[in-house]
């Protein structure tokens, strides 16, 4: 079962990585070479969605040379709580996984609301293979196509 509820027979073990901080660094450099020739201009900061984007924000925003953020759920909503950004700074959200893309859409409104303008979204893993919309460019470092199902409509 995943985060956003659906069910795939394919898990991906992302804590078996970022528990290897050389690995979980060469990744999120990587990230952040693909993020600097997608996006012209500044970026004021990394935001990343707890609990699943944290390590990734953090290690990719090294790379970026711009501080790590992160949204938090508070009543069931993204909340900015222990952090403060001014209006139009330039941010991008990364996460770990994109399925649904639900984390960095509801991080996007939180963004939005506090005035921040968010460039982009990226991802270590996008299970879409690039199908999911997150409401901006979403920077994928792989795509793959796996499946996941609601629970009432799994396959025999």
């Amino acid at each position: 079962i995943l985060t956003s509820g659906l069910r795939s027979p394919v898990f991906l073990q992302k804590a078996r990585v970022f528990m290897h901080a050389d690995k979980t660094e060469r990744l999120c450099k990587a990230l952040a070479e693909k993020i600097r020739a997608a996006v012209s201009g500044r970026i004021d900061y990394v935001v990343g969605p707890a609990i699943g984007g944290l390590i990734p924000a953090y290690e990719t925003s090294r790379h970026l040379g711009a501080p790590a953020i992160w949204v938090e759920r508070e009543g069931g909503e993204f909340r900015l709580r222990r952090f403060e950004i001014a209006q139009g700074s330039r941010v991008v959200i990364v996460e770990d996984i994109v399925t649904t893309g639900l984390s960095i859409r509801e991080t996007v409104e939180c963004l939005r609301a506090l005035g921040a303008e968010v460039v982009a979204a990226a991802c270590i893993i996008d299970r879409s293979a690039g199908k999911t919309d997150v409401g901006v460019p979403l920077i994928a470092l792989a795509e793959y196509e796996v499946p996941a199902y609601p629970a009432d409509r799994l396959p025999p």
